[in-house]
């Protein structure tokens, strides 16, 4: 059910790019219990003017090598949930491929759950 869209400065082999998708799949699937078989992501690159962050915004020191994660999902997971899954990935990126934890900027949204069709035109998911 998440759809998982990833960007992140042009230029980054293709083990990196699948490095941070694994990542960001298994911390949904430990943290939020997604179902290991439920990947949907999109990863884009951005030239340097294409990606654009406040490099001190809340008092967090970014570089050029930030990665955007945005996460649409089905509502109704819990706060604990949420911070469990963003202390997660961030673990999971530090490991491997080796981002740092300040270049790390998740976000979530949440909409319900007749707002998905998995194939063939129909709202699997709706009542």
């Amino acid at each position: 059910m998440p759809l998982v869209r990833i960007s992140l400065r042009e230029g980054k082999p293709a083990a990196y790019r699948k490095a941070i998708g694994d990542a960001v799949h298994q911390a949904m699937v430990e943290a939020i219990n997604v179902p290991p078989l439920d990947r949907f992501q999109v990863i884009t690159e951005h030239k340097p003017d294409g990606l654009i962050y406040d490099a001190e915004y809340l008092g967090i020191r970014r570089t050029d090598e930030v990665v955007f994660i945005q996460i649409t999902l089905n509502a109704g997971r819990a706060l604990e949930l949420k911070k469990a899954l963003y202390a997660r990935i961030v673990d999971l990126l530090k490991q491997n491929p080796g981002v740092r934890p300040e270049d790390v900027f998740i976000n979530l949204t949440e909409v319900p759950k007749e707002n998905w069709s998995f194939g063939n035109g129909v709202a699997q998911y709706a009542p």
